[in-house]
């Protein structure tokens, strides 16, 4: 169940009307958060042996499971479900191959996992490879009304800068300590809340979720708009409601731990590639526009003087012909 959101609270709040078909459209957010990756840091790679390390085949208890998750599941012991590792790695290469082709082409991943063991995990993960991320709560319609969610964000960086010049000296803003506290509260309630995605502009193109039980709301509001979800599968929730399920424990730190580095490996692999090939392929772009305008009025001379020649010559097939010509140049 989502977290009711006070009504007098207009930075927490998110409409629940859905988007217009326009921003349903425009979905195609660009890079625009910095990656900061530690000096220190080593690439994951998961195999067989670190995903047995990581406990990634312990499910639940076997009088919580869902009967949808059968096929992922190679057995139980001491009550307790066991995944079918083989299958979480097949699932898993699946998966890295979409999260890296979708950065490859220039988008946006957003990393969802609000759950206590797994909330700096995420945050830290996605902020590595320049993702965006939520992990305190969902606030309904951060998805299916992102204008809203919008407002909210520049209402949060407008009173970050009123609060920066009250605390300037030479500012002529003035505000009394009062004003100052109910500021930095509401601040801090939209940072908590609104953080990871301040510099999204646009709808992501994937979602990488923790638990797709607790983030329900996140799932369905990603199914509403054909956006592709990708996430853990632990042995209680229901695999199909996703595009690409990942059988494997979603609580354990080290699990997490693991699926979060590795899904930020794979957008940070995808957004270098994207950067490394950016003056290459705007030069590509730029020549395929100049060679299909010359195919286009090649192609539409061509047709003027077939025309012409059926016709005899006729003012109504030079009529015909001019629009398109005209278009062209």
């Amino acid at each position: 169940m989502s977290d009711s959101i006070p009504a007098q609270d207009e930075q927490n709040t998110i409409e629940g009307n859905d988007l217009t078909q326009e921003h349903q459209e425009d979905v195609q957010p660009v890079m625009e958060t910095t990656p900061k990756t530690p000096e220190n840091y080593e690439p994951v790679e998961i195999t067989l042996q670190t995903l047995l390390d990581a406990g990634a085949h312990y499910g639940h208890q076997a009088s919580r499971w869902n009967p949808k998750m059968m096929p992922y599941i190679y057995g139980e012991r001491n009550d307790v479900h066991i995944l079918n590792l083989d299958m979480t790695l097949n699932l898993w290469r699946k998966a890295a191959k979409v999260l890296e082709d979708i950065a490859n082409r220039g988008g946006m991943v957003l990393f969802v996992g609000t759950k206590l063991q797994g909330r700096d995990l995420v945050k830290q993960a996605a902020e590595r490879c320049g993702a965006f991320s939520i992990t305190q709560r969902w606030l309904g319609g951060t998805l299916s009304n992102f204008e809203t969610v919008k407002r909210s964000i520049n209402r949060m960086k407008k009173l970050e800068e009123l609060l920066l010049q009250a605390n300037d000296g030479e500012s002529k803003v003035k505000i009394n300590k009062k004003e100052k506290l109910n500021i930095s509260r509401q601040l801090q309630r939209l940072e908590d809340n609104l953080g990871g995605i301040r510099n999204m502009r646009h709808l992501p193109d994937a979602l990488f979720v923790i638990d797709i039980n607790r983030e329900s709301i996140a799932v369905s509001e990603a199914r509403k708009l054909h956006i592709p979800v990708i996430a853990l599968v632990d042995t209680n929730v229901d695999p199909t409601v996703i595009d690409y399920p990942i059988p494997s424990n979603d609580d354990a730190t080290k699990t997490i731990r693991l699926f979060v580095n590795a899904a930020a490996d794979a957008v940070q692999r995808g957004r270098q590639a994207f950067l490394a090939r950016g003056p290459e392929r705007e030069k590509r772009e730029a020549s395929e526009v100049t060679s299909s305008t010359k195919r286009g009025k090649s192609d539409t001379f061509e047709e003027k003087s077939s025309k012409t020649s059926v016709n005899g010559g006729s003012n109504e097939a030079a009529e015909e012909s001019a629009p398109a010509v005209s278009a062209v140049n």
